[in-house]
């Protein structure tokens, strides 16, 4: 329960942070958001091969769904959040040597679902998802 509690806390701490931030591109500091978060899985598990390689390519996959989502449509980089929290709970399922810190996919998870919830709010106020909505305020 604490590492949910964590999770959301930390999601809507991050959302407030960056619309303090009036004059940023604030697609391109999500996207970025979620390409680290794919990427931190790399630094979990270097030392094990069959485990870098899962999270290699998972990460390059969320690389190139922020890349989409920053440049053509939001829902994408919303889409890109839940999916990653998916992730966070499928990855456990794969035969790994216990390289993840212990509750990390529950507390990955509720933070992707908390931005991804917020994402996909402000892509429906801007009514088409694309660059010209209120995230860019």
């Amino acid at each position: 329960m604490t590492a949910f509690l964590i999770g959301i806390t930390s999601g809507i701490f991050l959302i407030l942070l960056l619309l303090k931030l009036k004059n940023s591109d604030k697609e391109l500091l999500y996207g970025l958001t979620l390409t680290g978060i794919g990427f931190i899985y790399i630094g979990f598990t270097w030392s094990d091969f069959y485990s870098l390689l899962i999270s290699s390519l998972q990460a390059l996959l969320f690389l190139f769904l922020a890349f989409f989502g920053m440049k053509r449509n939001l829902y994408i980089l919303a889409i890109g959040y839940f999916l990653h929290g998916i992730w966070d709970i499928i990855y456990s399922r794969f035969d790994t040597p216990g390289l993840i810190p212990p509750q990390y996919d529950v507390f990955c998870l509720t933070i992707d679902f908390t931005i991804g919830l917020y994402l996909l709010y402000f892509a429906k106020q801007a009514g088409t998802g694309f660059k010209t909505g209120p995230i860019q305020r």
